[in-house]
């Protein structure tokens, strides 16, 4: 199958909304999430702030026999690709066979989950623990179980490189359409507020201990001290454009037009860190030069030699304040895999609504010389963004993504 891929649906689980409409809205405003801990008592850790999602009841939106065999991760995916093939208005079931593929990324798989199962072993014994713990705290669940829910029987993978993943999964689902599939969803959810995800995730030594929600998290800022973790994401339909054209499709939000991922090399080595040739090999895949971008979505690890190198790669590749740059995962937190689609969606809006969202609470550093969005969203004709994602022990995504092509003009016949 020839064409370009395009994204049709979009399924939101953020801490900042449920939804595509309330999550933008929220972001379009600055609205944090960010918060103390109520999934567990975190008063014994050096963290204990996190971007949540609430309001959201599972039973309300899942059969009743999902439950006892999912974790919270898995129950946040299953809603986010129902919404997804909804706003695409797409019923899987009524595609031919083998037509549609998942593909999502993994971080954690079901912590919480696992948990629970491994206390009632040391607690009660083998004979209490769920049968389901043998794949609900997998990497892959997701993308089984939403392939089960749905009867997808495309391709179906997952990939796990940290924030990079959920990148990476948009870039293996774009691989599929090309090679013949029709559709395929693909993205990230990611949720492991537990004390067990939260020992592990403290680890990194990147987590942030400000206890002031309105100071926790600060990307490009001089105060820049570590981030916020939070859960949620986003699940997105692509489709191939012939596909697309020939159901009618009502909504395009835009096109995965480029992609490219690299590795850092091992620390200590003289070679230079490598997000900047992804960049540049994301713009080569597009088509596209740098002067064609009109905002960079960035992964903000609120780490200062962290945010120096990626503030660095932006400048070498676009020139100095050469593009506006935004990170409105400073909202919600970093959500681990789902961190990126989540950025990928907000991208799509921005090219839907001619309009940047930006950066709550940090300051732009002026040692840094990027234009970084904040205050108050932008006005700008977005036509193509750049999103970037980087995961622990050196993994590097781009992602090129840019406005639908204008449908073809039916000819008349005479």
């Amino acid at each position: 199958m020839t064409g370009r891929t395009l994204v049709t649906g979009l399924g939101v689980v953020a801490p900042t909304g449920l939804g595509v409409e309330e999550y933008w809205a929220a972001t379009l405003a600055g609205r944090s999430a960010i918060r103390p801990i109520t999934r567990f008592d975190a008063g014994r850790y050096p963290a204990r702030l996190a971007g949540e999602i609430t309001g959201f009841d599972a039973a309300e939106h899942l059969p009743g026999r999902l439950l006892p065999q999912t974790d919270r991760m898995t129950r946040l995916a299953l809603v986010a690709a129902d919404w997804a093939f909804a706003d695409a208005g797409l019923v899987p079931a009524e595609l031919p066979d083998y037509d549609v593929g998942v593909i999502t990324a993994g971080h954690s798989g079901g912590f919480e989950f696992g948990q629970n199962e491994l206390r009632a072993l040391w607690s009660k014994g083998g004979q209490h623990v769920s049968a389901y713990q043998s794949f609900a705290w997998f990497y892959a669940v997701n993308s089984g179980q939403i392939s089960i829910r749905g009867g997808l029987r495309g391709p179906s993978s997952v990939l796990v490189s940290d924030q990079a993943g959920g990148l990476d999964a948009l870039a293996q689902a774009r691989r599929q359409v090309r090679r013949g599939t029709s559709v395929v969803i693909a993205g990230a959810v990611d949720a492991s507020l537990c004390p067990w995800g939260w020992v592990a995730q403290l680890t990194s030594g990147r987590l942030s201990t400000s206890d002031d929600p309105a100071r926790a998290y600060l990307p490009f800022d001089e105060r820049a001290a570590g981030h916020v973790s939070g859960e949620g994401g986003a699940l997105l339909v692509l489709e191939a454009e012939e596909h697309v054209r020939r159901r009618g499709a009502s909504r395009v939000y835009g096109e995965i037009a480029g992609h490219a991922a690299t590795l850092d090399p091992r620390p200590g080595s003289d070679r230079a860190p490598t997000l900047q040739h992804a960049v540049e090999l994301a713009l080569a895949d597009a088509g596209a030069d740098p002067g064609d971008i009109d905002v960079v979505f960035a992964d903000a690890a609120a780490v200062p030699e962290l945010d120096r190198a990626e503030a660095e790669a932006i400048t070498k590749v676009f020139g100095v304040r050469g593009v506006p740059v935004t990170a409105p995962k400073t909202a919600t937190g970093r959500l681990y895999s789902g961190a990126a689609p989540l950025d990928t969606a907000a991208a799509l809006l921005s090219v839907r609504d001619g309009v940047i969202p930006p950066t709550p609470g940090s300051t732009p550093s002026p040692h840094l010389d990027i234009d970084l969005v904040t205050g108050s969203p932008r006005p700008a004709s977005v036509r193509a963004a750049l999103v970037l994602a980087r995961g622990h022990g050196g993994f590097n995504s781009a992602l090129v993504v840019r406005a639908a092509p204008p449908a073809p003009t039916p000819v008349r016949k005479a």
